[in-house]
Order: structure tokens, then sequence, then C-alpha cells
């Protein structure tokens, strides 16, 4: 039956209350948003990104100052650099995170807003810059010098830095301490004046620096790190690197891979780190040139791949069974297997490759005795790849 007609169906149309204009109208022009206290609404504002978060400004006086409260300032796409520098001047509460997404900065855009975020930041800083055109990483150095690069002022109050910049040109400032940062990322980076590094990470200058990640650099050539406090090291990627020197006795994980592996030259290494219980060098290792401390702690052990039908003079070979006769005594050992043409192999014929090894110990797994100059305590991971 059509609505509105006779019967059952009319008579309920004709019961159906109705609301009236005049509450209908108060009801829709009521702000009840803005009544609620401060910290809901930065509560609300914290799920968008800065800029529509500063647009509700024009809703009211009252909310002109609400965005400037928030703990994190968030820009995923910015285009204008001014403006997130002009975000960080007008905002008043403790800034405990700045997000800053880009494509294609140049170091200009960078300094517009990192000097004012050096000085308000007392928390997490993360930046990323996107590279839309051909890749960065194939400029050459005269066309990276003529770009030129931006400081990374000294960030006081910051905890933690993440920046990973597309090759941007980097220059680390020769003075000032980073009294409260813990943790520092540094990723496809070009770096100016690169022997200050060592010196802003060591512990005069970064004295609560707990971990450092230093991946895909380009003009660092020599890292020299001297640090009371670091417990976590992870470098990779670092081309052009020909001598490193770290003195850190806390740490505990050392990382370094394909960093000395671009260089024709001998690796130039000293690791004074007595705690370390994990260390993974992925690099060429020669014992005449890379020295590694007392390291009694040792518990997981990684050395360069192994080229399994390789000759066993071949550098990659070389390293490898090196870096494993320099040590009596293994927990945990893991062995990247790489096979120069892909072919099945039956599982027999991976642990016969071990018994080529001759430091490696006894097999937990199949009671095989291996001939041996130190012991395998736990267990061995065997890792495949083919080329």
């Amino acid at each position: 039956m059509e609505p509105g007609g006779g019967g059952d169906g009319g008579e309920v149309a004709t019961k159906r209350p109705k609301l009236s204009s005049d509450v209908s109208a108060g009801a829709g022009s009521e702000d009840r948003l803005s009544a609620l206290p401060d910290d809901i609404l930065v509560l609300i504002l914290r799920h968008l990104p800065t800029t529509a978060a500063a647009r509700t400004s024009v809703l009211s006086h009252r909310w002109r100052r609400i965005w400037t409260l928030l703990p994190e300032l968030r820009f995923p796409s910015a285009t204008d650099p001014h403006q997130i520098g002009h975000a960080l001047q007008v905002h008043e509460a403790a800034l405990r995170c700045l997000f800053v997404l880009t494509r294609d900065a140049g170091p200009d855009s960078v300094a517009a807003w990192l000097p004012v975020a050096a000085r308000r930041l007392s928390g997490f800083l993360f930046f990323q810059n996107l590279e839309r055109q051909r890749s960065a990483q194939e400029r050459n150095e005269e066309e990276a010098a003529q770009m030129g690069a931006f400081e990374l002022h000294c960030l006081e109050r910051a905890t933690n830095v993440s920046l990973h910049l597309g090759f941007l040109g980097l220059a680390v400032p020769p003075a000032g301490v980073f009294a409260r940062l813990t943790e520092l990322c540094l990723s496809r980076v070009r770096l100016h004046a690169p022997g200050l590094l060592g010196d802003a990470v060591s512990s005069l200058r970064c004295p609560c620096l707990q971990k450092l990640t230093v991946r895909d650099a380009r003009g660092l050539d020599n890292l020299a790190v001297n640090s009371d406090s670091l417990r976590q090291v992870a470098l990779s990627d670092l081309r052009g690197l020909w001598q490193l020197t770290i003195v850190a006795p806390a740490l505990e994980d050392f990382n370094i891979t394909h960093s000395f592996f671009h260089n024709q030259s001998q690796p130039v290494a000293s690791i004074s780190a007595p705690q370390l219980a994990t260390l993974e060098w992925m690099d060429p290792y020669d014992p005449s040139s890379v020295h590694l401390g007392e390291m009694e702690h040792l518990q997981l052990l990684r050395p360069l791949f192994f080229l399994v039908y390789g000759h066993e003079g071949w550098t990659h070979n070389q390293s490898c069974l090196s870096l494993l006769r320099r040590f009596k005594f293994i927990e945990r050992l893991i062995l990247t297997l790489t096979y120069l043409r892909v072919s099945p192999l039956p599982l027999l014929c991976k642990f016969s490759v071990c018994a080529c090894f001759p430091c490696l110990g006894t097999d937990m797994k199949t009671g095989h005795q291996y001939p041996s100059k130190c012991a395998i305590g736990a267990s061995i991971v065997l890792k495949h790849r083919c080329n």
C-alpha cells in the first residue's frame, strides 16, 4: 500500500511524530564540540595532519590556539618548507614528535625549518626525503657538490633522530652537544666533512647515545667512534669507507655489511668492544689489518657469505674462514652459503659443505665430528641464496 494511503499504513504515517523546524534549527546550530576541554580537543586534532589541524583555527577565537598545544606535529606531504618553520615558531606546547615527509627537497628547503626544530624539539624527529627524479645515488661527486648541504643543527633535547635524506648533502656541526640523544639513524646520505661524524657521535658530544645506524652513506671514508654508552651499532653500504675505529666498552651488538665490500684496498679496522655478544661482519676480513679486541662474551657470529663451489682462496671464502678461525668457541653461528648456479642439492650435501671448514666443531643435529680449532656450542643456521 502506498505511504499516506488508507488502511493501517496511512494511520501509522499520520501518527509519525514530526520535529519542529525550530528544534531542528536549534540542534544544528549548537556547538557542542567547542564546549569540550582543551585536552580532549587536542586528542581529536592529533589524528589530523598538522596543516589540517591548523585550519581549525578559523572556527572561533578559542580554536586558534588549540592546534598549537599538540605534542606532535606531522607533515606527511610537505611542499612549503616555510610553512613547517612557521608552524614550529607559533607552536606553544612541548614538542615530543616531529614527522616530515618531502619529495625532491633541496638543502635550502630543509634549512628553512630544521634550525627552528632544533630549538623546539624535545623528543623524536623523523624526516624522509623521497626522490622522484633519476636516482640521487647515480649523481657524480661534482653534481653532489653543486647541490650543497644543510647543517645538522645541534638537537640538544632530541632523544631519537631518524633522517632518510634521498642522498641530500649533510654537514655535521663541528661543535655542540646532543645531550639527550639515545638513537641516531642516517640513511641515504652524502656526508660533507665526514670526519666530524665520529666526533659528533662520541661520548663528549653524545653522552647518552645507545644505538647508531648508518646505511647507504656516501663520502664517509673514515669513521672513528669512542663511546661509553653505545650498545648497538649497524653500518651498511658505506661506499668509500677504508678505515673504521670503534672503542665502545658497553657495545653488545655490532653489524657491518658491504661497507668495505666495494673498496679495492685492504680493509683497516680496529674494534674494541669487550662486552660484545653479537658480531655480524658481512664484509671482507683480513686479520693483518682488521683487529678485533677481546670478545669473551660473544654468543653469535655471522661472517661474510661463503661461495659453495668457490676456491678456498677466493676473497669471500678466505674472509669467512679467517673470521671463523679467530674464535675458539662460538655459541651460535650463521653461515650464508651462496650458490653460483641454481641446483637442487640434498640435505647431506649442504652439511658436507660445513665439513670443508677446518674450524667447525660438532654439528649437534647430525652428530658428525669435524676437524676443529673452535667449537660450535649450540647451533648452526644455514642461509642459502642463489646468484
